[in-house]
């Protein structure tokens, strides 16, 4: 069962602020203008009035929630929302545990929970590690890098990226260690690829063979692939990413409990 977090927010964040303004409306206006009253006369409050006074749980509660909700809601929804990787697609650049923060401004302001962008802050770049929700089943989210911009032609051959007919530039780095108790990769060569400004490394293994495929990449929408290139689901395999999926960058790992070393590391 899929849960939408931002849209459950978003229910509690009503149904609180709902009841919070019925009672400011209401019987708060009323307890309001009795301790007013009792304040004003310098006199403690009868056994009946401190009843009225008294603020109904129901409405306590939704006071509280509203505001911490109120809170989140709007950082989550449009500074920084944290997300876990759940995958080794994007080694060695991102491992699974990897607890990260992406930034939700970057690529400009959206309408929480039907994700309409309302204000246009900056497009996505070559080379940006993004979050977005994947095209096929939109209640899952994928990470990977963009490699190719609206009108670009992507193809993929020996495992080597060509952009627009220009062969990306790899340099080796040596062998994969591993990670934690994860051996699939250990061993697979690690090649920094130069992606426009962005420097970063890939994994290639050579026990697989490598795809074939040659993409032009549409209006508005992204060519994708992951660093971990032959372990990764992505626009080779399923097209590209409109823009109106795209959640955000990410930037930041903030948390690995594995690993403390990996803590705080920007995301290139």
């Amino acid at each position: 069962m899929h849960f939408d977090f931002a849209a459950i927010m978003l229910s509690v964040l009503l149904v609180s602020g709902v009841i919070w303004g019925i009672d400011l409306l209401g019987a708060g206006r009323k307890r309001w203008a009795l301790y007013k009253q009792l304040k004003n006369a310098q006199r403690e409050a009868t056994e009946q009035e401190a009843k009225l006074l008294k603020e109904p749980i129901i409405v306590d509660y939704a006071r509280s929630i509203f505001g911490v909700i109120l809170v989140v809601f709007i950082v989550r929804s449009f500074i920084v929302e944290p997300f876990r990787i759940p995958s080794g697609s994007m080694m060695p650049t991102l491992v699974d545990g990897d607890f990260i923060l992406v930034n939700k401004y970057d690529y400009g302001i959206r309408i929480p929970v039907i994700n309409k962008k309302l204000i246009d802050l900056g497009d996505p770049q070559r080379g940006d590690v993004v979050v977005f929700r994947y095209p096929k089943e939109p209640h899952i989210d994928y990470i990977k890098r963009i490699i190719g911009l609206p009108g670009d032609e992507i193809h993929y051959e020996d495992k080597r990226l060509y952009i627009n007919g220009d062969p990306l530039t790899l340099n080796m780095v040596g062998e994969y260690p591993g990670w934690g108790d994860q051996d699939e990769m250990k061993g697979a060569l690690v090649l920094q690829e130069n992606l426009g400004e962005i420097e970063h490394e890939i994994l290639i293994d050579g026990r697989r063979r490598s795809q074939l495929g040659t993409f032009t990449v549409p209006e508005g929408e992204y060519f994708v692939m992951g660093d971990n290139r032959d372990h990764s689901n992505d626009s080779r395999f399923w097209g590209t990413v409109p823009d109106e999926n795209l959640i955000g960058r990410a930037f930041f790992i903030w948390m690995n409990f594995s690993s403390l070393d990996r803590v705080g590391s920007s995301i290139q």
